[in-house]
């Protein structure tokens, strides 16, 4: 029989990579999910996984879904992620991702990754914005419970180019410095980390990694993104000031990603992972056409 993994969060940005991957390689995979009738859980339904019901609330649940699988795949939303509801606080993503990990020593699963964030492996050296900080009470949950565990940090998506969260009226527009590089990775390729880690446990149980698929400028991937879907996309930089009307932990948040950023080694995750794509290759490989299906769709909506 094939063995089984839970994918938690399996309908999110990455909990569909995971799943995907894992499907690919040929692994049994439970879908996790709060609402196993919606749209998001029917097509996972299709490309072959099994949907359990399971919600990050109610640690009975998640020990339900995982009762007698080999594996389970943790992330967790974080404030202000895109779709998260507008109530979802710190404490929300901490108690989360501290019941995963209860339910994984529960069922004595034998391998959990979690998705962390680059940078929290720093959480003694440096103040650090409120998100890299919760993910990194949650590794400190998952190492005090001495799980056999392995923990992902990507830096950011590509996918946040994607839709409204970078893109405005015609323009890529963030509180990033216009020339400080950032560091960003594709979703996809978070998937075949995860993938690999279930694949080759003894290389990856107790390992901590940071992932980032390349680093350029805000100006440099509005360029790119301009280039690859054939019309001008300027680059527009929203002042922190305005960033910090909506929250002082916000504005940290991007203060710090302009000032000292992820750090993510990209030599090691090219080593780790050789066909990471940088973000000229995710453009040309599914980035471009999604970013001309919301800017087509969002024209036709005004």
């Amino acid at each position: 029989m094939k063995r089984s993994i839970v994918v938690v969060g399996a309908t999110g940005l990455q909990g569909r990579a995971v799943t995907a991957r894992l499907l690919a390689a040929g692994w049994d995979v439970r879908a996790m999910t709060r609402n196993p009738d919606g749209l998001a859980a029917k097509a996972l339904a299709e490309a072959g996984a099994r949907i359990v019901r399971g919600d990050m609330e109610d640690v009975a649940s998640l020990i339900a879904a995982a009762e007698g699988a080999h594996g389970m795949f943790s992330v967790q939303p974080t404030v202000g992620s895109p779709g998260t509801a507008a109530d979802f606080s710190a404490e929300d993503e901490v108690r989360w991702g501290r019941n995963v990990a209860e339910a994984a020593r529960a069922v004595s699963a034998r391998h959990l990754v979690y998705t962390s964030v680059a940078g929290a492996g720093r959480h003694e050296s440096e103040r650090l914005p409120s998100n890299v900080v919760n993910k990194s009470l949650i590794e400190q949950h998952i190492a005090a419970l001495a799980l056999p565990a392995t923990i992902l940090r990507p830096v950011s998506f590509m996918e946040n180019y994607t839709g409204g969260y970078h893109l405005r009226d015609g323009a890529v527009a963030t509180p990033f410095a216009a020339d400080v590089p950032q560091q960003v990775m594709a979703v996809d390729d978070l998937g075949a980390f995860a993938a690999m880690a279930f694949a080759r446990p003894s290389e990856w149980i107790g390992r901590a990694v940071d992932l980032a698929g390349d680093e350029l400028s805000p100006v440099r991937i509005a360029a790119a993104v301009s280039e690859a879907i054939g019309r001008p996309l300027p680059y527009v930089e929203i002042p922190i000031e305005v960033v910090r009307e909506v929250g002082e932990e916000f504005a940290f948040a991007y203060e710090w990603l302009n000032e000292r950023g992820y750090r993510a080694d990209l030599a090691l995750t090219r080593r780790l992972h050789p066909e990471v794509m940088d973000l000229r290759t995710w453009l040309a490989r599914s980035g471009a056409a999604q970013i001309a299906s919301y800017l087509n769709a969002a024209e036709q909506s005004r």
